[in-house]
């Protein structure tokens, strides 16, 4: 079952390219939200991690700020 996953990220953001390049090497869909230029998207993000950090990743509700590549295998089943 494909999982519902959506990246916050920013484009001068080097670790939100290394996630969203991770995912694409997993074949993993995602929707990505630019927070640098959307108030709010920017409040729906930090809402939902209490951080203003990119690159946040919601795998089906379950949060994760940073691009800790374990944590996101793990939520991904992979």
């Amino acid at each position: 079952m494909d999982k519902k996953v959506i990246v916050y990220s920013s484009p001068t953001c080097p670790w939100c390219l290394r996630l969203k390049q991770f995912l694409g090497e997993n074949n993993v869909i995602f929707q990505d939200i630019d927070v640098s230029g959307n108030q709010q998207a920017a409040e729906e993000m930090i809402r939902k991690t209490g951080q203003m950090a990119v690159p946040a990743i919601d795998i089906e509700g379950e949060i994760i700020v940073g691009f800790d590549r374990e944590k996101i295998k793990s939520a991904l089943g992979l």
